[in-house]
């Protein structure tokens, strides 16, 4: 029988994987660096990219990995009918050659990460996992419209003469700072996720 592709990542002890998240098509660039452990489902993986990017979990969303997507199925959205990610490990999910994947969110507006495996890190009993080590900017507001409507609405909130500056600046709270990024805050909501133990 031929064997998996994911059998060699099967057989690795429980480690941390580096990953670099960039949501694509806006400059300057939405990114961060996250240590994750290698036995989480995707599905948290989720959980972790919805805090650590800023968005609220408002949408569906879906991993595609290699050929295979995973994601929640939604009847709403029959078409996709992606693996279930509640039942994926990471790991498992992974072969040696990938290098990265994608992770799609609001199928509405489109939002897509290209997920960049740094390296595997040995496990540190000392650190709290998972862990943001890096980023930059502010992902744009739900719901605005994908990328087409995050430009149109900067432009709108920088420019007081634009007839939807006080629309745009009243529907995102009065303040939306496109350059803001506060990794101790980050950390601070991923602590605040379970993860399990390594199995």
């Amino acid at each position: 029988m031929k064997p998996s592709i994911n059998s060699a990542v099967s057989r690795r002890p429980p480690q941390i994987i580096e990953l670099r998240v960039e949501l694509l098509e806006l400059r300057p660039t939405v990114w961060r660096k996250l240590l994750v452990p290698s036995w989480i489902t995707l599905a948290k993986l989720h959980q972790l990219l919805q805090v650590a990017m800023g968005w609220t979990n408002s949408h569906l969303h879906q991993f595609k990995i290699g050929a295979v997507c995973y994601g929640f199925p939604d009847e709403d959205w029959p078409e996709r009918s992606p693996r279930d990610d509640r039942k994926a490990i990471l790991a498992d999910s992974l072969s040696d050659e990938l290098t990265g994947f994608h992770y799609e969110y609001d199928f509405g507006d489109g939002w897509e990460h290209a997920i960049r495996i740094e390296r595997f890190r040995a496990l540190d009993e000392v650190r709290h996992y998972p862990l943001c080590v890096a980023g930059a900017n502010a992902c744009p507001p739900e719901d605005v419209g994908g990328t087409h409507g995050y430009l149109e609405f900067l432009q709108a909130i920088t420019d007081p003469t634009h007839e939807e500056h006080d629309n745009y600046l009243a529907w995102c709270g009065g303040l939306f700072d496109p350059a803001a990024f506060d990794v101790n805050a980050v950390n601070a909501s991923l602590r605040r996720i379970k993860i399990p133990s390594a199995r």
